[in-house]
């Protein structure tokens, strides 16, 4: 059974980033986290990690037709 939240060095290993660049997608709102517990430990929800990265899908798609390669 896999877990339903993901520290965010896991989240970073899954994205192959830094943890800082979690922690910061976090604080800026476009990665959806909770705070829990005592210390206020973050935690990435799985589904909420991959609707981010289908969201960067597509967000990267509608980039390069904006942005064509010319040669």
């Amino acid at each position: 059974m896999t877990s339903r939240f993901l520290l965010l060095a896991d989240v970073a290993a899954e994205l192959n980033v830094s943890d800082s660049q979690v922690y910061h997608l976090v604080r800026s709102g476009d990665l959806p986290a909770i705070k829990i517990g005592g210390r206020g430990q973050w935690r990435v929800e799985r589904a909420k990690l991959e609707e981010y990265i289908q969201r960067m899908y597509t967000e990267t798609a509608e980039w390069i037709q904006q942005n064509p390669l010319v040669e």
